[in-house]
């Protein structure tokens, strides 16, 4: 009897569960199946939910495949996600302050209004994102490619920009107050607007970029 009581207790804990397998693109094969609860199971945002309890629990998530996933406002400070896919991850409004980003792939990712404080993004790859109105302040984007990012709005306060590749990305109205932007290539990207008072613009290449009425007051050329 107490055995049978056992087996039903055990099958009502499980019923309570829903497994998620989040995949890895390296190493080849490599999985880790997640328990979210029952009650946030949703096919859209399952992905996200098993995201979430995974960092509780402190699993390694570097180079996990997380394309598509829904994680808007969510939690993810000083998140380890180097070399993951976020290609198109909703993530809107997600606090990613400290997070490692460094080589992840978050094209085309939707990171409107997130805050990205202090974030490491070297090698990121962020093609199309949108970064709108994003805090970006003090983040590391040496040699992230940014190519045709939507950037308006964005703070970029003493963000480190160095190599970047920017080509047509769109920068009006962005803060660049103090970014080192050395080496940086802006061709054909629009800064209207900007503020790059004492921004580093040492080498960089701004062939065909628009800076019509951008602050440029101590910039560094």
């Amino acid at each position: 009897m107490r055995a049978l009581q056992v087996i039903k207790a055990r099958v009502a804990l499980e019923s309570t569960k829903f497994v998620v397998t989040i995949k890895y693109w390296w190493p080849a094969n490599k999985t880790l199946d997640v328990e979210i609860p029952k009650d946030l199971h949703d096919e859209k945002k399952n992905l996200g939910a098993a995201v979430l309890v995974a960092l509780k629990n402190k699993e390694n998530l570097q180079r996990a495949n997380l394309e598509d996933a829904v994680l808007r406002s969510a939690d993810l400070r000083h998140a380890n996600l180097r070399g993951a896919i976020l290609r198109g991850a909703k993530l809107q409004n997600a606090v990613l302050q400290g997070a490692k980003l460094q080589g992840a792939n978050l094209r085309d990712a939707d990171l409107q209004n997130a805050d990205l404080e202090d974030a490491v993004l070297q090698y990121a790859f962020l093609q199309g994102a949108n970064l709108r109105v994003a805090i970006l302040r003090g983040a590391d984007l040496r040699r992230a490619d940014l190519r045709g990012a939507k950037l308006q709005n964005a703070d970029l306060f003493g963000a480190n920009l160095q190599d970047a590749f920017l080509q047509g990305a769109d920068l009006r109205d962005a803060i660049l107050r103090g970014a080192d932007l050395r080496r940086a290539d802006l061709r054909g990207a629009d800064l209207q607007n900007a503020d790059l008072q004492n921004a580093d613009l040492r080498d960089a290449v701004l062939s065909e970029a628009n800076i019509k009425y951008a602050k440029d007051c101590g910039a560094i050329l």
